[in-house]
């Protein structure tokens, strides 16, 4: 479907009247009409449609060129929303609700719910979380709708943390963009499944393992690796995604300054996605060098990495270099995207 314009709506995050503001309220009727709009949350930037209508769900699909075995997350703004959906919550699944909701945490629970087939992409489990964003509250209550929400980019592409990155990707394939400057996080959330007596960590994000495990202290908390050939239960977890065009490749740090030198004698263009700590001395190498915060600071890096990936795009570069990071606290999350994201796994 195309529009001849998508509208913005621009408005302030930290007023308080937002579910009144004239703009929540004009967005919150287009999705009422079956329409899609964007909206910001913690994480990234969410394209939104009532989870009820397979029509409206359907136009994410579209717009987004996302295959339809991908399920997606059900945005909620409060309890009774959760009770509508009909979905079975048992003591671990409420307890993770009462310590991470609002915020970066999606669980995927059982029921017979009442949204569109296509939501769950035929399985018998929906995706759920309450966002930590009161520009995303203010617009589900003011619509009414619990919301299927992707994140607001073509599929495969790194995810929108500006309402720009939005337009660039989406403009006139949605809507409207509701505009309420730049996300948190940066990376997308948490998804967890109780299944077994195991809290398998499906995606990671936001949340991290050990805050799941501090909270669960005599619950088994792994990470699940699911194979291509399954139908996915999380988004995030089959396909090739956050992906800039660029080619990207992960090297450990002290190897990067020899690999953009290689790079340079075979008349490429370089990127680097840098430290702090060794900015300086890359940046009079490479053709393009962006300062990601320190190596210590994995969730600074991460709130970043996918403007840093749009940017580096900007600049038609031949390679793009970044750092690996240990894989714990953020950094699991950090990693996950990055290998997603690599054009192959990180260098020996």
């Amino acid at each position: 479907m195309s529009y001849t314009h998508t509208k913005i709506w621009t408005v302030d995050k930290n007023k308080k009247t937002l579910p009144s503001d004239p703009s929540i309220v004009e967005a919150a009727d287009y999705i009422k009409r079956g329409e899609v709009v964007a909206f910001p949350t913690e994480t990234v930037y969410g394209l939104g449609a009532d989870a009820s209508s397979r029509e409206a769900v359907n136009k994410i699909f579209a717009a987004k060129g996302r295959p339809g075995d991908n399920p997606l997350i059900v945005h909620i703004a409060d309890y009774p929303h959760l009770d509508n959906l009909n979905v079975q919550v048992d003591d671990v699944e409420r307890r993770l609700m009462e310590a991470f909701w609002p915020g970066p945490l999606t669980i995927v629970l059982h029921g017979i719910f009442p949204v569109s087939a296509n939501v769950t992409a035929g399985l018998d489990t929906l995706a759920v979380r309450m966002p930590d964003h009161p520009v995303a509250l203010a617009l589900i209550k003011a619509s009414g709708k619990a919301l299927a929400a992707p994140s607001a980019n073509l599929s495969g592409r790194p995810s929108p943390t500006k309402a720009s990155h939005v337009t660039f990707d989406l403009d006139r394939r949605i809507a409207g963009v509701v505009d309420g400057g730049e996300t948190g996080y940066g990376l997308e959330s948490t998804v967890v499944e109780w299944k077994d007596g195991v809290c398998w960590i499906l995606r990671p994000g936001g949340v991290t393992k050990e805050q799941i495990e501090k909270l669960l202290p005599d619950t088994p908390v792994r990470n699940e690796a699911g194979s291509s050939q399954e139908a996915p239960k999380s988004p995030g977890t089959k396909y090739r995604h956050y992906a800039p065009d660029t080619p990207l490749f992960l090297i450990e740090e002290s190897r990067i300054m020899n690999e953009v030198r290689r790079a340079r004698k075979q008349g490429k263009k370089t990127g680097v996605l840098s430290s702090s700590e060794s900015y300086k001395d890359l940046a009079e190498e490479a053709d393009f060098c962006l300062d990601m915060g320190s190596v210590h600071t994995p969730e600074v890096f991460s709130s970043r990495l996918y403007s840093a990936l749009r940017e580096a795009d900007e600049h038609r570069l031949d390679v793009l270099f970044c750092p690996v990071f240990e894989e714990t606290e953020m950094g699991a999350a950090l990693m996950n995207r990055l290998k997603k994201a690599a054009e192959e796994p990180a260098a020996e």
